[in-house]
């Protein structure tokens, strides 16, 4: 009996054991989970403080603190899907930015493209279009004179 009662305890001791390492660690990764969402915010609110700043570093500050408090946060995932969903075209180009591998050159060359838009109403004030345009047409010439030049001619 006096057997039987030990191995009995030993075996309460092992399971109370592991459900405090169980509830230890839970509370360890709920307490990382809101550290994370607390740095993420603060990194969200200095990218937004820096952003009007010259320099280029608001907008990545933004993106990291974006990603880092969507990464922990359910909350923060739901209203960003709902945003996505209500307006794409303001939320698309941090989506962009979030990829593994952003197209940031594309990206600010999307923004600058639409700020213009916004800024200058008519078409024929707009530079950075009609200079894109310009600028393709200029590459496109000098790709064909290079292929015509490296092509010999064929002897008759």
């Amino acid at each position: 009996m006096n057997a039987v009662a030990t191995i009995d305890d030993i075996k309460h001791r092992v399971r109370r054991r592991a459900r405090l390492a169980l509830l230890l660690r839970e509370s360890a990764a709920r307490a990382f989970r809101w550290i994370a969402i607390g740095f993420g915010t603060l990194v969200i609110l200095a990218g937004a403080v820096l952003t009007p700043l010259p320099g280029h570093l608001g907008l990545p500050l933004l993106v990291i603190g974006l990603m880092i408090v969507l990464r922990y946060s359910f909350q923060a995932r739901k209203t960003f899907i709902r945003w996505q969903k209500r307006h794409p075209k303001l939320v698309f180009p941090i989506r962009r930015l979030m990829r593994r591998e952003p197209e940031v050159l594309l990206v600010v060359w999307q923004q600058m493209l639409r700020t213009e838009k916004l800024v200058l109403r008519r078409a024929r004030w707009r530079l950075l279009k009609k200079t894109r345009k310009s600028v393709k047409k200029y590459v496109a010439r000098k790709m064909a004179q290079n292929s015509a030049k490296k092509t010999p001619a064929k002897a008759a």
